[in-house]
Parts: structure tokens; sequence; C-alpha cells
């Protein structure tokens, strides 16, 4: 059955769920999601929201502190105007109740603690303990699915975007009319008509070998768009979280930078603390030197991983700051209270993406992209810890309130062709799926990671030619499943980050390449695409 909505939201965190929910008073939403609604990087968020909340911070101090760690790149109108709407982001969570942690001795009347993380100069990150996310995607999801005017398709993907060249009976109108969607219960591609189309997806990070990012985490938004003709910028510019967990029975279990807000420290194995050999802040630098110096060390040593220590730090405080972390750690055997915790890096935040303006509007007429999948202008090359979720909020809203004051002169799409099948077969090799995503993950750690060369970058781009050559004969000859749709999507990126490190010849922010080590004079976007 095809559906034909006001606004089809790709996407179910916290970016898509607070641009629905606004919407929802006024207009019918369809929101898709791959997996069920909370299967996104949202509720993985464990430090907090950045917000200007306490009575000695300023909008002007956090803005310098986030053009500081965005190393040049950042658009400083973007940044005003997200950190100028942080306070009233916050104030409308709070309203929704969003149980954010209480200070036990209230500061200036204000009520709520506050933590601090690496690159900012006050204490202005609020949090509900060390599962900000986890508690802000359930009040979200509770709401959206109370919603009267919100119909929710867990499991479904997006295979393409409808433009002009999908339309029926020869229609030439340019534009976004919606998108296929893949069934992946019934295993069918459905039509999903709309006035407006939303992606908020996510990022790319499962690109990598190693990711704090769940599985959904492959690209798709970036990759829809770019297909669509949209522009996409900075893509070269990938985070890699300093302290994911390294041990075998634990998945790509984050460790909040907030951890090492509250004193904890980066420690070799024979105990010596050596972020200070890097940066004079230590372990509160931004997160692509505290990466980077860990990849040293680990490089240097030959070593599996480094040691975050809090054992400094009185139990009680360890604990009550950090129970997920504690409780999730004494499963594996690690008392954070009395014992160190093995790290490295992992690729965490997608810091370029599809460009838009300041009401996430793309490229294309009709079609918007709000949080991760972006390039807003905030990030610059290196995110700032927890103005992430931020931008999600800020976006979501400031896109809805664009959708709604068009809403009485959107159009109803044209009509789309139905999704063709006719030619196409069950795939008798699925292997060739699941090897092309090891290897990919695989190269891209090896050769478009922390630390970069020109002939990495070169070996990567030979390697991902290949294989989406292989992939796309692949994809035309078999019905698409959800595997094939995310290993399809994640070459795409591949392809776009690779060409997007090669074109830059400098060191700045998340992107370190040992042909150039230094930065260029003059900042400058790396944007491909027409427009």
């Amino acid at each position: 059955m095809d559906i034909s909505t006001d606004v089809l939201v790709i996407g179910s965190g916290a970016a898509g769920l607070t641009l629905a929910l606004k919407l929802a008073p006024h207009c019918r939403v369809a929101l898709i999601s791959k997996g069920k609604l909370a299967a996104g990087a949202t509720k993985w968020a464990q430090g907090g929201i950045a917000a200007v909340l306490a009575a000695d911070d300023t909008v002007e101090s956090h803005i310098a502190d986030t053009l500081d760690a965005g190393a040049g790149l950042c658009d400083e109108e973007t940044v005003r105007f997200v950190v100028e709407r942080s306070k009233a982001a916050i104030d409308r969570l709070i309203a929704s109740g969003v149980p954010f942690s209480r200070e036990e001795e209230f500061e200036e009347g204000f009520g709520y603690h506050l933590t601090r993380e690496g690159g900012h100069s006050h204490r202005r990150v609020i949090h509900v303990a060390d599962a900000t996310g986890k508690a802000l995607q359930k009040t979200l999801e509770q709401q959206a699915r109370e919603a009267p005017n919100i119909e929710i398709f867990e499991h479904h993907m997006a295979v393409d975007l409808m433009t002009r060249r999908h339309l029926a009976n020869g229609a030439d109108q340019d534009g976004c009319f919606g998108a296929y969607v893949l069934d992946m219960a019934a295993g069918k591609v459905r039509r999903f008509q709309a006035k407006a189309t939303v992606l908020a997806t996510g990022g790319a990070s499962r690109v990598y070998l190693y990711s704090s990012n769940p599985d959904t985490a492959t690209g798709d938004g970036i990759a829809l768009a770019w297909r669509a003709g949209c522009r996409v910028a900075n893509l070269e510019f990938n985070q890699f979280h300093p302290t994911c967990l390294y041990h075998p029975k634990t998945k790509t279990f984050l460790i909040t930078e907030a951890m090492r807000g509250e004193g904890a420290i980066l420690r070799l194995p024979d105990g010596e603390a050596f972020m200070k050999r890097f940066d004079a802040r230590a372990e509160l630098a931004p997160r692509d030197i505290v990466a980077r110096a860990i990849d040293h060390e680990m490089k240097r040593l030959g070593l599996d991983c480094v040691y975050l220590d809090i054992t400094h730090r009185d139990a009680d405080f360890i604990v009550g700051h950090f129970p997920n972390i504690y409780r999730r750690l004494m499963k594996v055997g690690i008392d954070i209270t009395t014992d160190r915790i093995p790290v490295v890096p992992a690729a965490h935040y997608t810091c370029g993406g599809v460009v838009t303006d300041l009401a996430g509007r793309t490229d294309l007429a009709g079609l918007y992209a709000i949080g991760e999948v972006t390039h807003t202008g905030l990030h610059g090359a290196n995110r700032m810890a927890s103005n992430s979720l931020l931008e999600c909020l800020v976006f979501g809203d400031a896109a809805a309130d664009d959708v709604l004051a068009k809403r009485n002169s959107l159009a109803d799409p044209p009509e789309a062709r139905p999704w063709d099948e006719s030619r196409v077969t069950d795939s008798d090799e699925e292997v060739v799926v699941s090897h092309n995503w090891a290897e990919l993950r695989r190269f891209m750690w090896d050769y478009v990671g922390i630390v970069r060369t020109n002939k990495r970058l070169e070996r990567a781009r030979h390697r991902v030619d290949l294989l989406m050559a292989e992939v796309q004969d692949y994809y035309g000859h078999f019905r698409v499943t959800g595997d094939l749709l995310e290993l399809r999507n994640l070459l795409t990126v591949a392809d776009l980050i690779v060409r997007s490190a090669m074109s830059r010849h400098e060191s700045r922010g998340l992107h370190y390449t040992l042909d150039y080590p230094e930065p260029a004079a003059d900042a400058k976007d790396t944007v491909l695409g027409a427009g």
C-alpha cells in the first residue's frame, strides 16, 4: 500500500522527532525508522546538551568556544543562531518532562547540575546522569506515539528520494516529492509521496571498522541527497571519540567525555598521564587532539588500548554521576571506582553532510535536512562536545517553522512511477554484501582514519571504485534488502569522504595528514556537487 502525506520524515532521533512533534498539530506526518523508533544514535548520547544556562556563562563565550573548536571553518552566523536558541530548547525539554539531573545545592537558583566537557570554558552541559540521549529519546518517542497526526512506520528504509526522473506520465517538475521506501517486514518497496520531505537520518560512522554508533549509522540521508543532486560539504571531517570501551564482550560502548570533565585522567599501561605532552588542556583538549594523542601513543608503543582513570575520585561521586557506565562495566568485571578503564578511539560523529540553510532547506525544493546528516556550518572542522543534540533540537524546530509557514502553499506532489521489480530476482549470493561491507569498513579504518596520507587515500579510492562497480551491478540484478541498501549508501559516503579528504591539502581539525601537517592560510569548506 502506498502512502500519501503532508510531510515525510526519514529518521526517528532527536531531530526528526522534534520536527514531527511541532508539525503534528497542523499537518499529517509520516515518520519512518529503519528499526524500532529508538534504533538511532540519540539514545546512545551519554554526555548531555550544551546550552547557556549558568549565571556566569554567556552566549558570547559559548560561541567563542565553538568557533575555537571548529578550527576556522565554523559559520559564525550559524553558531550564533544555534547558541542563542539553546536556552529555549532546554526550556522546552524541561516543560516536556525530560528529567535532567538536579543540583543538590542549587547554584544561583538554577537547580540543575551542569558538567563541563572538552573545549568548553564553562560548565554548560545539562544532562540526565550519564544517559541523556536515552532519556531524551524516551520522552520524545512517547509524545510521538501519542500524537494523533503522526503515523509511525518502523522497520522501513528509504531506497531513493522521488525526483523529476521518477515522475509518471512524462511530468517535468523539479523538486523532491517523497521517497521509495522498503517495508523490510514485507520485503516490498512502497511509494511514500509527500508535499515536503525531511532527512533526519543521522551520520555515517559505520563506514569505519570501529565506531561508537549503532549499526543504523550508515550515511543513508547523505547518500539519498547526493543521488538526488544536492551538494555535500566537509565530509573529510569525521570525529573519532577518544574513549570507547576496549573489551571483547562489549561492542561500541562509549565512555562519556563528561568523565574527563569530572577529572578522569588518560594513562599509559605504566600509569603515566600523557596528555600534557600534547596539549596544555590535557584531558579537556578538543576531541581531535585527544584522539590523535591516544592514536600516537598506541602506535608508538604498540598498544591495544590506553586507560581512563577516575579512581582518585570518591566512589559515591563516581557511581552517582556515572551510574549507567558503572553498571555496564561491572557486568564485564571492571569496577570504575577501583579499576582503570581500557579505551580506544572510535568513529563517532560525521561533521560534514548535506548543505542546508538556517531553515534546514537543501538545494532541492521540498527537501529539508536536519541533525547529523547536515552541514550547517555549526561544527566546522571539529564538533565541540554536546553541541550535536543542541543542533538537532534547534534545527528540528527551525525546519518545522519553515514548513508551517509554507503549508498553505505546498502543492500535492505529482504522481511518481511505481517501483519496478520486473527484471530482478532474489539474491543467490548474500555473502557478496557481508564480505564487501567488512572490506569497506576495514580499509576505511586503515587508510582514511585518524591519521591520513596521500598514498593511503589513493589506495582507499581504488578500493571504493572497485566495490562501487560490483555493488551497483548487484543492485541492478537483485531485489533490494536492508543490508544491500546500507552497503550501497556506505559506499557512496565512503567515496565522498575520500574525495573530500584528497582535495584538502592541509591538516585542520579532524583531518590530519602527514603529507600536509600544517593548516593552510585560508580556511575553506570542501563542497562537492553543483549548486
